[in-house]
């Protein structure tokens, strides 16, 4: 076995521990498969075998599993389809061998284009944990809130605030909405009584998704794991609301994007920058530039025009993502809770 062939081998090993732990036993089995065609020399390996690039840092796993799951949602491959949930029932021994192979051999050109692009996620389920954030915003401000959102993907998120959310016996949000989160929520609540009101939204990533394109959704419902019908329901429910709202993702790099927006003025209004499970993927020398940004900001806010910095974001490669904020005047950071990367778990603290 090549050297390249080993990493790409042991990249998938780490992608299906994480399936495994974060609730996906189909997306970690069709892994171990592909692990195995790669091994043996196979169709998969042909594809993914000799990846010239990071097999980890370019989620090579995830985008060959994306790569398969939009062909079954565009109704391209009806035989994987039948050995994918909701028709298999994520079976632990589904999907298919024989049909994923024939796939994998049949629609070669396919799966090879969509493995040339990152892979491009919206996860809805992070709303979860964010909305206690902006609720601890509204009600220590008790101002409007200026939204700024930094690797937002297709903007999904910048809609928190028109979502229904069940966490414990309490309820917050719009009743009739598409969105419906229910985290499993431990330790005290957010200040739900807090007047949310936002003033303004914005929103940056490098690559953003245009939800006009129906490939371009397309795309971001593949990387849905395909046995969290949930997450996909949700994330269907959240394009249909931000189509609606006209949303749009400014193609920006976040240092420049940040630093040109902490410049505006905004008296009245509590500024929030904030995103969720980015920061790691971000240049070094992008997040001393953003840092720097907010430092700058921070030292000009004033309670009339305060400054928050909310991110949800892992500690360190492979810990559970911690809820932090800092707010100026002041500066001062608090850990409001740790959460499941998807936002299924919250353990609230409040800081």
């Amino acid at each position: 076995m090549t050297e390249r062939r080993a990493a790409v081998l042991e990249a998938f090993r780490k992608q299906i521990a994480w399936c495994e732990r974060l609730g996906s036993p189909f997306t970690a089995r069709l892994l171990g498969l592909l692990a195995e065609d790669i091994a043996a020399g196979g169709p998969a390996a042909d594809l993914a075998g000799h990846w010239p690039g990071d097999p980890v840092a370019d989620a090579l796993a995830l985008r060959l599993a994306g790569a398969l799951h939009a062909l079954v949602l565009s109704g391209e491959a009806p035989a994987l389809a039948a050995c994918y949930p909701p028709q298999a029932n994520a079976r632990a021994d589904a999907p298919d061998a024989a049909a994923l192979r024939a796939v994998l051999l049949a629609r070669r050109a396919e799966i090879a284009a969509f493995l040339a692009s990152p892979p491009q996620t919206n996860e809805v389920g992070r709303s979860g944990v964010l909305l206690g954030g902006f609720l601890e915003i509204a009600h220590r401000a008790g101002l409007p809130l200026r939204l700024l959102e930094i690797g937002a993907s297709a903007g999904l998120n910048l809609l928190w605030d028109r979502f229904h959310y069940t966490l414990g016996d309490a309820v917050w949000g719009d009743p009739a909405s598409p969105v419906r989160l229910a985290p499993r929520w431990t330790g005290p609540l957010p200040p739900l009584a807090a007047p949310v009101r936002v003033a303004s939204r914005g929103a940056c990533d490098r690559s953003p998704v245009d939800l006009r394109d129906p490939a371009q959704r397309l795309r971001l419902r593949a990387y849905v794991w395909p046995d969290q019908r949930d997450r996909l329901a949700r994330l269907d429910g959240a394009i249909a609301l931000a189509l609606g709202a006209g949303s749009r993702v400014e193609p920006a790099d976040a240092g420049d994007w940040v630093a040109a927006r902490l410049a505006e003025p905004a008296e009245g209004q509590a500024t929030v920058l904030y995103h969720s499970i980015m920061w790691q993927y971000m240049p070094a020398a992008t997040r001393a530039r953003i840092a720097g940004a907010l430092s700058e900001a921070g030292a000009r806010a004033t309670a009339t025009a305060p400054l928050a910095w909310l991110r949800f974001e892992p500690p360190q490669a492979e810990a559970r993502p911690e809820l932090r904020l800092t707010l100026w005047p002041g500066g001062g950071e608090s850990l409001l809770a740790t959460a499941q990367a998807h936002g299924q778990t919250v353990d609230w603290t409040g800081g």
